[in-house]
């Protein structure tokens, strides 16, 4: 039985998937757009997402909780100084995803996450 878990388990360990969604929302954040299947971006979404509300507020508390998901100090940088003022005046949705069809290897559905331009 499955009550109470959230989200989809993308057949890794807890430990792995962790890392992997750190590593996801630090391309994220340095390149504005990622393109991975779709499961993954949509496990990502809310991941960011937290990330973003959290630079928004920009003291020191919220960049010690942001540090300990994203570890390299420029990715950081660039979300609290440009990322987080950008959307300050919006109340959520800071991401986009766009589906782009199937993988020609396996066939899986490839989506792109995106952030929003304002």
């Amino acid at each position: 039985m499955r009550h109470r878990v959230k989200g989809r388990q993308l057949s890794r360990t807890a430990s792995h998937k962790r890392a992997m969604l750190n590593n996801m929302a630090a391309s994220l954040f340095r390149h504005e757009r990622v393109t991975t299947t779709q499961a993954k971006a949509k496990e990502l979404r809310p991941f960011a997402e937290r990330l973003i509300t959290l630079a928004r507020r920009g003291d020191l508390h919220a960049r010690r909780l942001v540090e300990r998901r994203i570890r390299d100090r420029d990715v950081t940088g660039r979300l609290f100084g440009e990322i987080g003022p950008r959307f300050a005046g919006r109340p959520g949705g800071y991401t986009r995803i766009v589906k782009l069809g199937h993988r020609v290897g396996d066939g899986a559905e490839i989506a792109r996450i995106e952030l929003l331009s304002e």
